[in-house]
Order: structure tokens, then C-alpha cells, then sequence
């Protein structure tokens, strides 16, 4: 069964991508299967890969002006420290990464801890949605993922009463994440949640976009997305989810504290101390439009701060 969770703040489903850059959306997707080229950019599949059913509905659409971005922006313009520190440099240095043999350990304050194989994850049920992601230096996309709630994996280890957090780890291997061997962060990335927030239905895993499997420059083969937040918070290359107790460290809150607050919601009113979070401009447009609270999902995620002052918060 597909997940659903009709909303106001969905991207426009009737200004995506032309088909002959989403020619795929449909296809079964399968081990081995040849590389298919959207709009100039190849992504070869493992031939280990486990298939998966792209879906073949989307989100509605609402009276948001949001067009997707192309494939190829999506997948050239990147933040992944781990492959350099360019925009364009993790579009050539993932090539290196391997996404197979990959599990994920989820463990901590859970009744009962797991380890599963990515090929597993990969047969469950998926779903397309169609995101905002809003970069804290002031550049956005609106991206098409294929995934699965993060809260269905989570109800699989059963958190306890103890359970208040939620932290996430990226894949550590410096020799294919040559970027790992740099003193930019505390490796490997980390990042975390608080629990409320993880089961929220806009909480996303995701193992694809543009109706393909995940490209290696964008998180492959599993990423978190949390729409609502700057996009550092959805980590990338997961490997480890732990339930915790107390609010874990987090990659860029731990190098710069006074930039990178552990909540980092998407919010107009508090700038980053080289960036205005007021305006913002979507990779491909000249202009600049108004930055959105909570990035335009407000109404379905705005409840989980009643009573914070989101500019301590931050």
C-alpha cells in the first residue's frame, strides 16, 4: 500500500520536470539494469541491486508556484562534504562510493534493535513526494523523492519509553570519502531529531528521485529528508540510527555551534551570520523569492514547537 498524506503546503505536481527528462517514473527499476540517461546525466545501477516498484501517484497539487528542478541541477549542484567541498564535486567524486553490501543498524533506547540490508529496505512499499529543499546558504530545489516514512522503520524496533531523540550516522570511509581525510568536520556526519519530529509523516527515507534509484552524489543508496528543515539536517549515506535519551551531537552544531543550532527550521526571521534566511533563490532562477516558515510546511509541522522561542531554538 502507498502511504498518503494529502496537505496544502505539497509542490505542484502539474509543473514537474518535461517527460523527456522523467521518461521513467513507471519503470521497474531492477539489478542489473541498464543505466538510463534523464536529461544528459547517466546513473548506473548496481547489479545487486534489488528492484523496486516506482509509484505511479503523486501528492496533489496546491496553489504553491513551485516547478520542479531539473534532474541534472539536482544532481550537480550538491552539498556533500564527504566528496569536497564544491557544488560540483560530488557529482564526479561519488562515483567511488560502493552501496553494496549496506546496512543499516537501528539500536538504542528500542525493544528491538535491527540490522537490514539495503536490498531489504528496498522491497517495501514506496512513494513518491514531490519536497522543498532549502539549503541555509540561501539556495533552494523542489525535488521528486522516492521513499518510504522514516516512522514506519522506527515502529519495526519498537522505541521505549526512554526514547526522546534520534540520531543518525553516515557511512565513515575516508579511502572512497576522500573528503573524510579533511579537518571541515568531526567525522563521520551525524545528525539527529527529536523523536516527535522522526515520526512525523513529511519525515522522509528516501532510496530515489525522478523516478531512479538514489545517484551516489545525493545520498545513496538511503538519505534522510526533513522538508521543513535547512537541508543539512537530512543526512546523507545513512548507515546507523540510534535512539537516545538526551538530544545527540550533531556534525555542524558540533563544529559551529552558534551557526548551526540542533532544531535549524527553516525560518525567515533568523539569519545565519553570513546568510539573510529572508529571501532565497531557486537553483535555475535568476531572482529571489520570499523565504517560507518552515519551508512552506507550517501547517502540518508547526504544532511540534508550540511554546519554543524558535529564535533560541534555532
Amino acid at each position: 500500500m502507498l502511504f498518503k498524506f494529502p496537505t496544502a503546503s505539497q509542490a505542484r505536481e502539474d509543473e514537474v520536470t518535461p517527460h523527456g527528462l522523467y521518461l521513467s517514473r513507471r519503470a521497474l527499476i531492477g539489478g542489473g539494469a541498464a543505466a538510463l540517461a534523464l536529461g544528459g546525466t547517466a546513473f548506473p545501477l548496481d547489479a545487486r541491486a534489488a528492484t523496486f516498484q516506482v509509484p505511479t501517484t503523486r501528492k496533489p497539487a496546491d496553489a504553491a508556484l513551485d516547478t520542479v528542478t531539473p534532474i541534472k541541477s539536482a544532481t550537480t549542484y550538491n552539498n556533500f562534504y564527504e566528496f569536497g567541498t564544491g557544488k560540483a564535486d560530488p557529482a564526479d567524486g561519488a562515483k567511488a562510493l560502493r552501496t553494496r553490501p549496506w546496512e543499516i543498524t537501528i539500536d538504542g533506547e528500542v525493544a528491538k534493535p535491527l540490522t537490514i540490508g539495503i536490498d531489504d529496505l528496498l522491497k517495501v512499499s514506496m512513494e513518491e513526494r514531490i519536497y522543498r529543499l532549502r539549503c541555509v546558504e540561501g539556495w533552494s530545489m523542489v525535488i521528486p523523492w522516492i521513499g518510504f516514512p522514516l516512522a514506519e522503520l522506527l515502529k519495526r524496533v519498537e522505541p521505549t519509553g526512554n526514547a526522546k531523540f534520534v540520531a543518525f550516522q553516515t557511512l565513515m570511509d575516508p579511502e572512497r570519502m576522500y573528503g573524510q581525510k579533511s579537518w571541515v568536520l568531526e567525522w563521520p556526519y551525524t545528525e539527529g531529531l527529536r523523536l516527535d519530529e522522526a515520526m512525523h509523516p513529511l519525515a522522509l527515507m528516501a532510496v530515489g528521485m525522478y523516478g531512479e534509484i538514489l545517484p551516489n552524489q545525493n545520498g545513496a543508496p538511503i538519505r534522510l529528508v526533513v522538508p521543513w528543515k535547512y537541508g543539512f539536517k537530512s543526512i546523507k549515506s545513512v548507515v546507523k540510527i540510534t535512539l537516545t535519551k538526551t538530544q545527540p551531537p550533531t556534525a555542524w552544531n558540533r563544529s559551529q555551534p552558534r551557526e548551526y543550532g540542533f532544531y535549524s527550521n527553516v525560518n525567515p526571521e533568523v539569519d545565519h551570520p553570513r546568510w539573510s534566511q529572508a529571501t532565497e533563490r531557486r537553483v535555475g532562477d535568476f531572482s529571489r523569492r520570499k523565504t517560507l516558515p518552515f519551508n512552506g510546511y507550517g501547517d502540518e509541522v508547526a504544532s511540534l514547537y508550540t511554546g519554543m522561542d524558535l529564535r533560541v531554538n534555532y
